[in-house]
């Protein structure tokens, strides 16, 4: 099957919003609501400084994946840190090169943009297999622990 990578439209909102809640469920065992991921999602359509979507179809047109861009200044670098986050590939269509595919268009989306001086994702760290699957794509992982502290 042949994969081909788009930026998102606000039509492709829902798919990404049970994507997400999927990706929650699975990774973390969290039951999040569909209708406040729905608005989280549908905020970054309406408000471009939050992010940019980009998605995964098959050649029939359906969406298998997606992934959210998100930016961070970089006073070191003088330059933006894209953060590569709510990653989801539909299960069928993994070990596929699907997210190999997603993360070499958001290279290219960066070299295009300019000023842009990295990438970076967070991962679990039991995740052993997304951890290789990113390694294999040159990121390293980093001496950095990430702390949190969510209001909900």
């Amino acid at each position: 099957m042949h994969y081909t990578t788009r930026p998102a439209t606000i039509d492709d909102a829902d798919t990404i919003a049970r994507f997400n809640q999927a990706m929650a469920h699975e990774t973390e065992g969290k039951s999040l609501d569909l209708a406040t991921l729905t608005a989280g999602v549908r905020c970054v359509f309406t408000e471009p400084g939050h992010g940019r979507y980009l998605v995964a179809t098959t050649d029939a047109g359906r969406v298998v994946a997606c992934l959210l861009i998100t930016y961070e200044w970089s006073d070191w670098r003088n330059g933006q840190v894209w953060w590569v986050q709510s990653v989801y590939v539909d299960p069928e269509h993994r070990r596929r090169g699907v997210f190999k595919r997603l993360y070499r268009a958001v290279q290219e989306l960066g070299q295009s943009t300019g000023g842009v001086c990295g990438y970076r994702l967070y991962v679990d760290q039991h995740n052993h297999h997304a951890q290789q699957t990113y390694q294999r794509l040159g990121m390293t992982p980093t001496t950095y622990l990430v702390y949190e502290q969510m209001k909900h």
